[in-house]
């Protein structure tokens, strides 16, 4: 065995955050790139979430929580459709579901609460008004009081072409967004990122890490529809191939509390992420299926392929989760890339 001395640990998933591992490994004396367990409930808890957006005046969907389906029912009889029912706990990206009618949102109500679909993710939910509108991802880095953008990018969360079928963790990505335009890009910060960022150091957990803004944008408002505690999948793909390197300078000076003296420059173009993933995602998939042609692609800082869930059985490489690949290019335009 080899024990190795770690500088900085730097928390991927959401799971972990969830569950405290930045206090953990802070009372070791390590030193991590992430938000403490509290602060984490940003994107752990949707209630929790919801919650902070009413107590900080920051624009979302009007919404409910419900912790029975006798409650969830009544609130049924009145409401105004679609409507979103959504796992208030982390459901692996698939805790959402839109509801055109009545109909559809018992069958929902019914799947989380009594089939228990998404575990126990699912013994409280929020259900909110449906946001029509073009989403739009904003992803910046904090630390404490401070505050860096990073460049602006859009994922295509549903499973089908042209945006059509389930919700998954995510299908593809491109960077930059044109629907964020600049007026935008300042109400984003001003109206949701900033009021989030003070409303955590009031509660004395201020946040340190990616902190990740699903938004909707329509009529040039943006409103806020999640949080990620995290580096977005798959919009990390696109938008580290614009900022390349750098990425550790921003992950060490946030860590140290350096935020505000770190420059840090993006490439001038473009870049693009689409996500292969197993038949049957984000449903029953089958694992195993061999992947070819891997070996013949080449890698370089315009194209590369990412492994979101391969393994290897027997020398093959094989599908072994969801979502498989993630091929991302860059280019001087988005149809280049």
């Amino acid at each position: 065995l080899r024990f190795y001395k770690i500088d900085l640990v730097v928390v991927g998933p959401e799971e972990p955050l969830v569950k405290g591992i930045v206090d953990f490994l802070k009372n070791k004396k390590i030193k991590v790139f992430g938000p403490n367990k509290y602060a984490a409930k940003l994107e752990g808890s949707k209630a929790f979430m919801k919650k902070m957006c009413l107590q900080n005046k920051i624009p979302t969907a009007k919404f409910k929580v419900c912790k029975k389906i006798r409650d969830v029912k009544k609130f049924l009889m009145n409401c105004k459709l679609p409507i979103v029912v959504k796992a208030d706990g982390l459901a692996a990206g698939k805790g959402v579901i839109i509801c055109e009618n009545k109909d559809e949102a018992e069958d929902a109500l019914n799947s989380i609460f009594k089939d228990k679909t998404f575990g126990s993710a699912g013994n409280k939910v929020v259900i909110e008004d449906f946001l029509d509108g073009e989403e739009a991802s904003f992803i910046a880095v904090v630390s404490k009081d401070k505050i860096i953008p990073l460049v602006t990018s859009q994922d295509h969360k549903a499973v089908g072409d042209g945006d059509v079928g389930l919700n998954t963790g995510g299908m593809g990505a491109y960077s930059p967004a044109p629907i964020v335009t600049d007026a935008i890009h300042k109400k984003i910060l001003d109206e949701v990122m900033y009021p989030t960022m003070q409303g955590l150091i009031d509660e004395g957990t201020p946040y340190l890490g990616f902190l990740y803004a699903g938004l909707m944008i329509k009529d040039e408002k943006a409103r806020l529809v999640e949080y990620n505690a995290r580096f977005g999948d798959p919009e990390c793909q696109p938008l580290m191939m614009r900022l390349g390197a750098q990425v550790l300078d921003l992950l060490i000076a946030t860590s140290n509390g350096d935020l505000d003296e770190c420059q840090i420059s993006w490439a001038d173009d473009h870049a693009l992420c689409v996500v292969m993933a197993s038949l049957g995602y984000p449903g029953k998939i089958k694992k195993g299926s061999i992947i070819k042609g891997v070996k013949n692609l080449s890698s370089s800082s315009s194209q590369m392929c990412f492994h979101a869930g391969t393994a290897k059985e027997a020398n093959n490489l094989v599908a072994n989760s969801g979502r498989v690949l993630s091929l991302t290019a860059r280019g001087g335009t988005l149809a280049e890339a």
